[in-house]
């Protein structure tokens, strides 16, 4: 049998790599989008939110824009009643937000954006 390694068996001066940045540090976003249709609001909300998450979220998000008119299950699912609702899904805790996102510093702090 062979010894088993540890860190303690490490020779002494051996200097150790440096641990990749984890995840946990910079988390990723799941946001959902609830919109009906191509109106004018929808189309205003996508824009500003995609705006505030290039902004704070920089490559640590997912935006997924879901017409309620073509997939009404999806909004049934979510429990969507008014739109254009945005659902922060990850990280925990699921937070909700409703309306066209113009006040970019009300989303932020609702959704407790972080810049990432």
């Amino acid at each position: 049998m062979k010894p088993r390694r540890n860190s303690a068996s490490r020779k002494p001066g051996a200097k150790r790599k440096p641990k990749p940045k984890s995840a946990a540090e910079k988390p990723h976003y799941l946001l959902r989008l609830y919109v009906t249709g191509q109106t004018p609001r929808s189309l205003q909300s996508v824009e500003n939110l995609q705006r505030l998450c290039d902004k704070h979220l920089a490559g640590h998000f997912s935006l997924e824009v879901i017409d309620i008119y073509q997939q009404p299950a999806l909004a049934a699912e979510g429990q969507i009643i008014a739109a254009p609702t945005l659902v922060k899904a990850m990280p925990l805790p699921l937070r909700r937000l409703v309306g066209d996102f113009s006040d970019a510093e009300r989303v932020v702090l609702a959704l407790d954006l972080k810049e990432a």
